[in-house]
């Protein structure tokens, strides 16, 4: 995959990575919290991308099983099946969701579906995240009820 965006407006983010599993055997009782795995990488922002990827290392550093594999598609053209891990937790400026990521190439990059489910915006110009406007304080999930359920 390399870099999509390298050089010229590139965006980079602090991300703090979390085995989700130990988070919640912590929750159960069976591990302390001192136990839980994370990691703290220098990520690239890759709006090309739909999904987390993280490097091999770091998987094995956070302690990820592999859940099975996904087809994943080269900015070549080329696809590969590429190993999908055990849930993490993606936190970003102090807001965090639950992914699996591909493990795939040599440094960890954010894509599209983190930003959405953080309510993140790229902002090319300053070359960093900023939160959506409309909710500055708090990621706001969209949500679709069917009409019976609205009562």
């Amino acid at each position: 995959m390399g870099r999509s965006q390298s050089g010229m407006g590139e965006v980079r983010v602090a991300v703090r990575l979390t085995n989700a599993v130990d988070e919640g055997m912590v929750r159960r009782g069976m591990l302390t919290p001192d136990q839980v795995r994370t990691y703290q990488a220098d990520a690239l922002v890759d709006t090309g991308a739909v999904r987390t990827v993280i490097p091999p290392q770091v998987a094995a550093r956070l302690g990820l099983g592999v859940r099975g594999q996904r087809m994943a598609e080269h900015a070549d053209g080329r696809t590969e099946a590429v190993s999908v891990t055990e849930p993490l937790v993606v936190e970003i400026d102090g807001r965090d969701t639950l992914e699996e990521a591909l493990i795939l190439g040599d440094e960890v990059l954010i894509g599209q579906t983190v930003l959405e489910k953080l309510d993140l915006f790229v902002d090319s110009r300053g070359r960093r995240l900023v939160p959506n406007p409309a909710h500055p304080d708090q990621s706001i999930t969209k949500v679709k009820l069917a009409a019976s359920e609205v009562a």
